[in-house]
Parts: structure tokens; sequence; C-alpha cells
């Protein structure tokens, strides 16, 4: 017959721990997925810009203010500090009424605007005088 004669073989092992907080922390990612996304609604003035040194940074027309580099086709806008300070800060998905898709704010506009967007149509710059300016609701990502 065997006895146990030791505690530390009847005790949980401090190694079990980390399993402990690895359920905790799937269990927290898993309840903020399930939140649903929750949006907050803006009238903003819309332009459009292109990835062309004309209109942006001397030797360097891909370079987004966040870092991103730009690529024809991405929906991507730039927007007013202004709107920085409400929410609307890198990455922040933005629906455009009257566009397809979500876009995501990845550039700062010059500091002279206020409640503004821009938004970018890549090497397109007929599309783009063709869009002009105008009033636009938008739809943001509230986190």
């Amino acid at each position: 017959m065997y006895v146990c004669t030791s505690m530390t073989l009847m005790t949980p092992s401090h190694t079990s721990y980390p399993w402990l907080f690895l359920i905790f922390g799937l269990l927290l990612s898993a309840y903020a997925m399930a939140q649903p996304t929750r949006w907050d609604t803006l009238e903003v003035k819309a332009s459009a810009y292109n990835s062309v040194i004309a209109q942006t940074k001397p030797n360097d027309a891909t370079t987004a203010a966040w870092g991103d580099q730009l690529v024809p086709g991405m929906k991507v806008i730039a927007v007013s500090r202004d709107l920085i300070a409400l929410g609307l800060t890198h990455n922040t998905q933005v629906k455009i009424e009257g566009m397809e898709g979500i876009f995501l704010v990845k550039d700062k506009m010059h500091p002279r605007w206020t409640k503004k967007i821009d938004i970018y149509m890549g090497e397109d710059i007929q599309k783009a005088l063709i869009w002009g300016v105008r009033p636009v609701k938008i739809y943001y990502e509230v986190k």
C-alpha cells in the first residue's frame, strides 16, 4: 500500500495559474467581440485628394500622417484635426453616406481645416475633381 507523506504532491502546482489568466483573457476577448459596434453621426464637408506630389508631401506622396502607405483602391480618408478630438483617430471605421463600404482614417489634414474630411482617390485626379467639395453625413465607429 502506498501512503503519501508529502503535502506538495497533494497541492496544485503554481504553474497552472498562467492558464487561468489565458482563459480569463479569452473570455474577455469573446465578450468584447460580442458587443455591437456603436456608430455616431456627423455632418462634414468632404473633398477628395490623390497621392500625387502636388497634393501631398514633396518626395513622399504615398505615406499618410500616421505612417501608413497609401495604395490606389484603398478606402481611406484624412480628417481635420478637430475631428480627431471627437474620436476619429487612426484606423477609425467611417461610413460615408452615398458611398459604398467602410473607410479607415489613415491621414490628417492641415490644421487650417475644421469639420472636414478628405476622401482618398488614389492617383485619379479627374475623379477627385468631379467629386469637388460637398456636404456629407458620416457615421463613425465609437470606441
